[in-house]
Parts: C-alpha cells; sequence; structure tokens
C-alpha cells in the first residue's frame, strides 16, 4: 500500500508495474496517488522504465495495476489490473473536486450498488448525486419506519396515538424500503428519487478532457539522444579556459598613452 501515515491525502492510487520487466521476473514499478499531471506520470513511467527497451532492443511499452489503495469503500474489489490510468486519474480528480459531505453521499450510492461496475460507471455517479436521498441517520427498518410515520408525518399521530404501541415500525420501515428499492449502508439508508440520469462519459478517451489523459509513453530514446546532442554543444572545459582568458585580456587596462589620448 502507498505510504498513508495519519489521514491520507487522496482517495485512489495504484501500484503501477512494468509489465515487461515483470515477465522478465522483476517488479520494477511505484505508487502513483490520483490524480496527477500528464508530464508527473511521464515521470513515473520514466522511473520504472516505460518508453525504454530490453537487451533485444524491444521497447517497454505495457504496464498493468498490481495494487490499489481506495478510500472508497466498495471500488477496491471492482478494480481490475488492467484499468485505464486515464479513466482512473479522472475519477479521482472528480472526488477531489467533491465536499466531504458529497464523498459521504458518493460512498452511500456505491455501497448500494448502483453505477458502481465500472470506473466509467462511476465518474458518471460523481455527476448525478442529486438523483438519490441519503438519510444518514437511518441504519435499519425500525429507524425508517420511525422517521416516516413520527418525523415525516406520514400519519396524523393525534389520531394514531392511542395506536402508537400497536404501530410496528419495523415491518413498516421494511415494506417502504422494499417498495421504493430503498437500500440501508453503513452511511445511511439510500434511496433514487426517479430523476434522470446525466452520462457526461461514454467511455471513450477522446471523451475524456486533455488535462486527465496521462498514459502516452515517452520515448526515452529519443530523450536520450537530445541529450547527447546538447551535451556535444557545449564547449570543452579546454575551451572554455580559451575564452575566459580571451576575455581576461580584453578587459585589461587602457594603455597609458592611450589614456592621455582619451583626456584631451
Amino acid at each position: 500500500m502507498a505510504d498513508t501515515e495519519g489521514t491520507p491525502d487522496f482517495h485512489l492510487a495504484a501500484y503501477v508495474t512494468n509489465l515487461g520487466k515483470y515477465n522478465e521476473g522483476y517488479l520494477v514499478g511505484e505508487w502513483v496517488k490520483f490524480p496527477v499531471t500528464p508530464d508527473e506520470m511521464q515521470d513515473v513511467f520514466r522511473r520504472i522504465g516505460i518508453g525504454g527497451k530490453d537487451v533485444f532492443g524491444s521497447p517497454y511499452e505495457e504496464w498493468f495495476i498490481t495494487d490499489y489503495d481506495c478510500y472508497i469503500d466498495g471500488i477496491y474489489d471492482m478494480l481490475s489490473e488492467y484499468e485505464s490510468l486515464d479513466e482512473l486519474n479522472y475519477l479521482a480528480d472528480k472526488l477531489d473536486e467533491m465536499s466531504d459531505a458529497e464523498v459521504q453521499h458518493f460512498k452511500a450510492i456505491v455501497k448500494m450498488g448502483e453505477h458502481s461496475d465500472s470506473v466509467q460507471d462511476l465518474i458518471n455517479l460523481t455527476e448525478n448525486l442529486d438523483c438519490y436521498e441519503i438519510y444518514p441517520d437511518i441504519t435499519d427498518e425500525y429507524d425508517l419506519g420511525y422517521y416516516l410515520i413520527n418525523e415525516l408525518g406520514c400519519y396524523d399521530m393525534n389520531t394514531l396515538k392511542a395506536l402508537e404501541n400497536y404501530i410496528d415500525y419495523k415491518e413498516y420501515g421494511d415494506d417502504t424500503a422494499l417498495n421504493e428499492n430503498g437500500v440501508f449502508t453503513d452511511y445511511g439508508y439510500v434511496v433514487c428519487n426517479q430523476s434522470d440520469f446525466k452520462e457526461i462519459y461514454n467511455g471513450s478517451r477522446d471523451d475524456i478532457p486533455d488535462e486527465y489523459r496521462i498514459s502516452s509513453i515517452p520515448d526515452i530514446e529519443a530523450e536520450q539522444k537530445d541529450a547527447v546532442k546538447t551535451e556535444e554543444k557545449k564547449p570543452s572545459i579546454r575551451q572554455q579556459l580559451a575564452e575566459n582568458k580571451s576575455k581576461s585580456e580584453k578587459t585589461q587596462s587602457v594603455p597609458l598613452r592611450q589614456k592621455n589620448d582619451l583626456s584631451l
């Protein structure tokens, strides 16, 4: 797992591994805490050898994910080793934009099992939280029944006061949850309010905003060649000493006669 001493500052991290090295018997990878910038991901790829070449000259172009660190219950088990880094980055940024209350709302819906079969589903869910009602203090059928009758005012309690001891709150709550497909979670009671669920992401990489696309492979060989060319353009130490000597001679004092001429 990623280093998470104290309160974690991220919702999702993945251990990105060089697949070619793994097939050679080496576990070469690095933890990535999403979201990251394209440049940051390029640096990770360089450090784990993605974009480099093996002893036969074949490039390392593939990676996979060997572990996840996730602080949204219900997501860890649905993530695979070949998830899109672009999608993970997109999702993590959407989660980072949420308030604490919205994150709790999101967690409750995920526990409900709605729109949580894929990263694509989860990305779309982040923009559709208002399609669900969450009741944080209701954790079981009795709580729901009591809330509906006594607090929401489904019935006139002044009329039912004499029958209060005979009301089966648990049974009423159970029937209600069954009829409206509500679910009790660790985060409260969750029910869909039948609002239209809007798809903002269709699963295509082209549909991911540019700033979240991080899976381009660096051309390490080309970068190394550019670095060599740059180094070749630099003057040698001998050349630098000669240039410095020449500059020093040019800045020496003007001859005395020339000084006198200037004073006239």
